[in-house]
């Protein structure tokens, strides 16, 4: 079996449960699924897995020496996969504590907790054990228009509360491997976008304040470029990687979809004006407002893939053409889910984030 912890977030439910389809050859290997469930954690993001022998819930945090150990020792898990983290860039701006406390002292207790079982297990098991660690590309921190895409040398140069927090965690797990032998894969990965995405990011908060009639925010002049991933196939290139990465490494995981995100917006705009029309004829396009841009936004991310492709030949099954048709198919069809995450405290987050000082753009 394998360990999950974050796994009631947006990648990693996504990836509990592409781990336990019929798309998985590993699909009865059981999972066990550690998640705090903070705002964005969700337990309707596993109600397919409702019933299922194959998949145990626990809420608690990675923070929790104690726990992490217990449930070590109880279900004896061959791999780890760790997702759990603050990932908002804004809230971090607001509230880096949590950032630190979750992202790097989580991290160094889990990391503890692991390696403390790791090192008491017999061989085989203790050779076959990897720590898989899910990271981001924003610890490399802003590219220039014409800066080669980040690769996995990179120097790390993070500008925000968030991909500090990240960076550090990317450190320890390095260490642990350098210093104690843990045998750890780290992945860095894109945007990602799809099902199941709470909707304070771009796209899902696109798809849902167009569909309310409501603005359509974008900082500054929404110009920023971000290279997207759809989510199913990050869950498949970390798949890839636990099964066949070397240890110590890391692997950039990346969608070759460079794109800004004032056209990301347009994008959505266009395919509801096809999907979902509205009923005057208009386009969502007319919704869209600018707002002041946030402190220290990275102009720039572009993720070079090539090392995993290579190395374990793995590529993107989806363009952002096919993805995002996806993803705002999904979210057309799953209004009650979009209906239960909006609590009250999101509302009032969209609101202080976005609504000042808007201007409407087309």
């Amino acid at each position: 079996m394998i360990l999950v912890t974050g796994g009631a977030g947006f990648i990693g439910a996504n990836f509990v449960l592409d781990w336990l389809s019929a798309a998985n050859p590993l699909q009865n290997e059981r999972v066990v699924n550690l998640a705090k469930l903070t705002y964005a954690g969700n337990l309707e993001n596993l109600n397919p897995l409702q019933g299922d022998a194959r998949h145990t819930f626990v809420q608690g945090d990675i923070g929790d020496f104690e726990l992490i150990a217990q449930l070590l020792a109880q279900h004896q898990p061959r791999a780890i996969v760790n997702f759990a983290a603050e990932s908002h860039v804004d809230r971090s701006i607001h509230g880096p504590e949590d950032f630190i406390q979750t992202n790097v002292v989580g991290t160094l207790r889990l990391l503890e907790a692991t390696r403390a079982y790791w090192s008491a297990l017999p061989e085989p098991q203790k050779s076959a054990f990897r720590f898989l660690h899910v990271s981001t590309d924003e610890v490399y921190g802003s590219l220039a228009p014409t800066d080669p895409a980040f690769s996995e040398t990179h120097r790390y140069e993070p500008n925000s509360p968030y991909s500090a927090s990240k960076a550090a965690s990317d450190h320890l797990v390095r260490a642990w491997h350098h210093t104690y032998g843990l045998p750890v894969l780290t992945t860095n990965c894109s945007n990602n976008y799809g099902p199941l995405h709470f909707p304070e990011k771009l796209i899902p908060l696109m798809i849902v304040n167009a569909l309310a009639g409501k603005p359509l925010p974008i900082y500054g002049d929404g110009l920023q470029i971000r290279d997207w991933l759809y989510v199913k196939d990050h869950c498949s290139a970390i798949r890839r990687v636990l099964e066949a990465g070397r240890l110590g490494e890391t692997y950039n995981v990346g969608g070759w979809n460079e794109k800004p995100n004032i056209e990301i917006v347009h994008t959505v705009c266009e395919l509801l004006d096809g999907l979902r029309p509205k009923a005057d004829g208009s386009s969502y396009k007319t919704q869209i407002t600018t707002v002041k841009d946030r402190p220290g936004h990275d102009r720039r991310y572009a993720i070079d893939a090539r090392k995993l492709e290579s190395e374990l030949g793995w590529k993107p099954a989806e363009t952002f053409e096919t993805g995002i048709r996806k993803t705002v198919q999904w979210y057309l069809e799953n209004p009650e889910w979009v209906a239960h995450v909006q609590s009250g405290a999101y509302r009032e987050w969209v609101s202080k984030q976005y609504t000042a000082g808007s201007t409407a753009v087309t």
